[in-house]
């Protein structure tokens, strides 16, 4: 906080249109352009939408570098599915068989409908404000601190065309997300092992998996292993996206972020049911829109 205030109310607010979301490029310099460039050499160009283009064009090449199997992705749009069931603000509720996931019609590539985020109409708020603040009203029994916050950009590197290393990974902001998460993880003197729930950005199952890489919880290359191995849901390791992530809880652009923020507060408070994650004392959110990213710990 920059001390100008001792209480603040953060809102946001999206109603989206009908229809897949876009991302420019179809006309006019934006600031998108490179990055369409990088992918439609990399991948071609395809009659899906640009978003899952981009995703599922990482989630190939993350399968070209590992191994990652297209069972492991729909593993994840299994998981937020079933989380989600136990959400009362989820846009979803419908738990799917991993078979059903597979067998959803297709997107892109190895996403199919059930591995994307919808369209969402939504809207989130959360009060921040100082500590003496918490202490005067006695609010101490359920604030939860923020102990560590980062924001990052793209760098110079992504815009470089003489740049021949750029990769599908590198343009849906991996290197930025693990940026941020060194910079929380210094700044809090906490590590990966610590951190017991996770709400992060599977606008497609494809980011979950490369995110989980991106903030540590596994090692590069391993994010298939951990979806697999049970330690990204409940009686695992961690707990990722306990609220169904946007992939089924939903993602209106602007509420998103504040949302991941509400789960996470309450699950820290103890306060949601039967999506509770046990002992959580903890919490890592992770943000992205195309060229920055955020993290925080709570």
């Amino acid at each position: 906080m920059s001390g100008l205030n001792e209480c603040c109310l953060a809102l946001g607010v999206e109603k989206m249109k009908p229809g897949s979301l876009g991302g420019g490029g179809d006309g006019g310099a934006t600031a998108l352009d490179e990055h369409y460039r990088v992918m439609y050499e990399a991948r071609g160009i395809a009659k899906a939408p640009p978003m899952a283009q981009f995703f599922g064009g990482a989630g190939r090449e993350h399968q070209a570098l590992y191994g990652t199997t297209d069972d492991q992705f729909a593993m994840i749009g299994e998981k937020n599915h079933r989380h989600s069931a136990n959400n009362p603000y989820s846009q979803f509720r419908d738990v799917y068989t991993l078979d059903q996931i597979k067998s959803a019609p297709k997107v892109f590539e190895m996403l199919t409908k059930t591995q994307c985020s919808p369209t969402s109409d939504g809207a989130a708020a959360a009060i921040v404000c100082s500590e003496d603040f918490v202490i005067k009203h006695g609010l101490q029994g359920q604030a939860i601190e923020i102990i560590a916050q980062s924001a990052r950009t793209d760098s110079p590197s992504a815009f470089d065309q003489k740049n021949k290393k750029r990769t599908m990974i590198e343009l849906i902001g991996s290197a930025m997300a693990r940026n941020c998460a060194n910079d929380v993880y210094q700044q809090s003197g906490l590590t990966p092992e610590d951190v017991d729930v996770v709400e992060l950005h599977d606008c497609f199952s494809a980011n979950e998996l490369i995110t989980y890489e991106a903030l540590q919880l596994c090692g590069e290359g391993e994010g298939g292993k951990l979806i697999e191995s049970g330690n990204a849901t409940f009686g695992g390791k961690y707990v990722v996206n306990p609220s169904g992530g946007l992939i089924s809880k939903g993602h209106p652009l602007g509420a998103t972020g504040i949302a991941q923020c509400a789960e996470l507060n309450w699950q820290l408070r103890g306060e949601c049911g039967p999506r509770q994650v046990k002992d959580a004392k903890v919490g890592l959110q992770h943000k992205y829109v195309f060229q920055s990213d955020c993290a925080f710990i709570f």
